[in-house]
């Protein structure tokens, strides 16, 4: 975590603010996009393919910076920082897809993620962290990595990417690839973040099962926040179930 406090008055780890980014000389694909994410809570991003959520996330990381707009972090503006800046100010991002490393150990995965810090104490005690969190990582700890299954493995991210003890978690499509037990699995460590005091910025394919899971959700729709609000609203909006969820929401009575 960055050694930075929050800036006087602050109420977000996170602020996208009236953000414009795209690729190259494409058209814009993030148009005045406003992003916040409070503290120890769980944002969702969804909205139809092109929306523009995974380039959030690019944003957010500093692996795309924005043309105009502002990013901050605890209230200081971090707007322009490359990938290892935006680490350090207490942003850590999981790809989408599995990025585990097959031919190592859980505990050399889960350490890369360590790979900043210099002080012995201060990691052993993010292991002891991260082993309680997610209980598979300290049982499967001497093996190798590839002999986990996707839910599994995807726990061993989860754990890296905490190593470095982040405001604010970026996940990308955690659920990809993975079969629904797996993917409820995942969600569930999900919500143990949060629970842990740590912030989850969250773009996800499944977007009902997402906002099961999320405190707020934002709807993007060309580029920008289409509406936000409580994810328990958004699923019980009829109109929002049928444009964005695909289909109405459980309990719904028909016509």
């Amino acid at each position: 975590m960055s050694d930075q406090p929050p800036a006087t008055g602050t109420e977000y780890l996170l602020e996208l603010d009236d953000i414009q980014a795209g690729y190259g000389r494409a058209a814009m694909v993030l148009r005045g996009l406003t992003i916040k994410v409070p503290p120890s809570t769980v944002v969702c991003l969804v909205g139809p393919n092109g929306a523009g959520k995974s380039t959030v996330l690019k944003v957010a990381s500093g692996l795309l910076k924005p043309r105009s707009g502002r990013v901050l972090v605890g209230g200081h503006d971090v707007t322009g920082q490359g990938p290892q800046e935006m680490l350090s100010s207490g942003l850590a991002h999981v790809l989408q897809g599995h990025s585990v490393f097959r031919e190592m150990t859980v505990a050399e995965n889960v350490l890369l993620g360590a790979y900043t810090l210099r002080d012995k104490e201060k990691i052993a005690k993010r292991v002891a962290f991260v082993q309680e969190l997610f209980p598979i990582v300290g049982e499967r700890w001497k093996q190798l990595a590839g002999l986990l299954s996707g839910g599994q493995q995807k726990q061993v991210e989860f754990a890296r990417s905490l190593m470095v003890s982040p405001r604010v978690v970026l996940l990308d499509e955690p659920s990809m690839g993975l079969d629904p037990k797996t993917t409820a699995t995942v969600f569930e460590q999900v919500v143990r973040m949060r629970d842990a005091g740590v912030a989850v910025l969250l773009v996800e394919q499944n977007a009902r099962r997402a906002l099961e899971t999320a405190d707020i959700g934002c709807v993007l729709d060309l580029g920008r926040v289409h509406i936000t609000g409580p994810a328990p609203e958004l699923l019980a909006d009829p109109q929002l179930s049928e444009l964005y969820l695909g289909g109405r929401p459980s309990g719904a009575a028909t016509s």
